[in-house]
């Protein structure tokens, strides 16, 4: 019997997804995940991304048996999985997603499709976020996400011939697939059910206090929609939360907070896509610098003690460490504390990008590769047309936790500092750490770093090399390619918070 192949990827959900739609409609469909063991050993992959994984796909698995269907789970090469599929039992079309995912995922997707036409296969991919392949001309992508947005949720088919696996699902431990690091103890837990709980928890009630409660990390684990990793692995559709804000919008009453909170939000949703469609037109910035003016500016100057005591949350800074301390336990951050960790680790410490982009994924639950990698050189200062964004963290502290409720609550030592010295508690005298029962360098770390005059020296660096003649004249075509066009309203409020704009940090 002929049939059509679904292949699930990071669009973990039956409700608004078009391939599983489409494919309903033309015969028997038989659902698919792969399991690809090179996705899992890239420097970009964690324990904690494939357990929220694994909690979404038993979700995923769960919604298809209700309907007469299941779940099939494969572990092997894309390309082998599909090989053996066929052979087994030839199928009609394959149907997906398009995704921007990191270099492997690409060239993992170019395979596909040159067996696809090696087997004289279609492959039918449809567009997930406002994201637009083979994107000609940057000034047309906005039109292009609003149209995406508009148009209607498809709802989860309801009828259909579904092929049932001939096994049950088993899914392996993370430790058999080469990840051992820790799982985040607090982290928030897969699959579309969760997703919709904290969809509604926001729209209804959290979403008061988005605006002027995002950027402290105190109130921003409430004040953000905290719906990232649900739309990175696609439990949610962004089109469902884009619609079902603005229908929020339109019924509350003028003057309501939450009114404000859901337009600001709106927007950061556009940005999601802006970021992501700078990966989808130019794969290469995992790994390459957007502005190529900018090569060899970090590069040989690698220092393994400033990173070790970056992810150690070792640098002495109290606000980064509690930071890292709060990763460690959660998978999540808000997105000026984010963007702080990556300035800390590009100017005073003077780390390239691309390592420190790696640890940072690994750390980040909602890791979104498109928006990842273009935000890491924005904030490293390597795209050639972003205004360098350099984030003091003492004026971080000062600014967004001047009681130290935040950095004390992270790191226990902390609270033996008294007020005076919190945000630098290294210059306390040694009579005074003495009676405090808390010692520099051993329960609190010592900057390893002067903050001042590392951050100084890293700016000459990077301006010498803005300021030169042909560095400046390779700028144009990088705003034709990827420079943002207009923008959404309100015009203001989303500039002047667009650094680290996006579902990985913000929402």
């Amino acid at each position: 019997m002929s049939y059509n192949l679904v292949w699930f990827k990071r669009d973990l959900r039956l409700h608004d997804h078009a391939p599983l739609w489409q494919a309903c409609r033309h015969g028997p469909v038989q659902c698919l995940y792969i399991i690809e063991p090179s996705l899992w050993a890239a420097a970009d992959a964690a324990s904690q991304h494939y357990l929220f994984l694994r909690e979404s796909l038993l979700d995923l698995d769960l919604a298809l048996r209700k309907r007469g269907g299941g779940l099939r789970v494969e572990i092997g090469a894309a390309v082998d999985v599909l090989e053996l599929l066929w052979r087994q039992a030839p199928f009609a079309a394959l149907y997906s997603h398009q995704e921007t995912g990191n270099w492997l995922s690409f060239q993992r997707d170019l395979a596909v499709q040159r067996w696809c036409q090696m087997r004289r296969l279609t492959w039918h991919e449809y567009p997930q976020f406002g994201v637009v392949r083979r994107l000609r001309d940057r000034d047309l992508w906005q039109a292009e996400w609003e149209k995406l947005m508009a148009a209607n949720c498809l709802e989860a088919p309801t009828a259909g011939q579904w092929l049932q696996p001939e096994l049950p699902m088993t899914l392996p431990e993370p430790q058999t697939l080469g990840l051992t690091q820790p799982d985040p103890p607090q982290r928030q837990q897969g699959g579309r059910r969760q997703g919709i709980e904290t969809l509604r928890d926001f729209l209804f009630e959290r979403s008061r206090a988005y605006r002027g409660g995002i950027s402290s990390p105190l109130s921003a684990p409430t004040a953000c929609s905290r719906l990232s990793p649900y739309l990175a692995f696609g439990c949610l559709s962004l089109r469902e939360v884009v619609q079902a804000s603005r229908r929020q919008i339109a019924a509350l009453p003028q003057g309501d907070p939450r009114r404000a909170g859901l337009t600001a939000f709106v927007s950061r949703l556009y940005w999601h896509c802006h970021f992501i469609q700078k990966l989808e037109s130019e794969p290469e910035l995992e790994f390459r610098n957007m502005h190529r003016g900018y090569d060899g500016l970090r590069e040989a100057d690698w220092n393994p003690h400033h990173f070790q005591a970056l992810i150690d949350g070792r640098t002495g800074w109290p606000l980064v460490d509690a930071c890292v301390a709060m990763l460690k336990q959660t998978g999540w951050l808000n997105f000026r504390m984010r963007a702080m960790l990556v300035s800390v680790a590009s100017y005073p410490l003077w780390l390239h990008w691309q390592p420190v982009g790696h640890w940072l994924a690994r750390q980040f639950l909602d890791y979104e590769p498109g928006i990842h990698w273009s935000q890491m050189q924005m904030q490293a200062g390597t795209t050639g047309i972003n205004a360098t964004r350099v984030y003091n963290p003492i004026k971080q502290a000062r600014d967004h936790d001047p009681h130290g409720h935040f950095v004390r609550h992270w790191l226990p030592a902390m609270r033996r500092v008294p007020q005076a010295w919190l945000f630098e508690p290294w210059r306390m005298p040694a009579r005074l750490q003495q009676q405090c029962g808390v010692k520099v360098g051993v329960d609190i770390a010592e900057p390893p770093v002067d903050l001042e005059i590392a951050t100084r020296q890293a700016k000459a660096r990077l301006y010498a090399v803005r300021g030169k003649a042909e560095v400046k004249a390779a700028k144009a075509a990088i705003v034709a390619k990827h420079g943002s066009r207009q923008r959404p309203a309100p015009r203001r409020k989303a500039r002047s918070a667009s650094g680290w704009i996006q579902t990985e940090l913000e929402f």
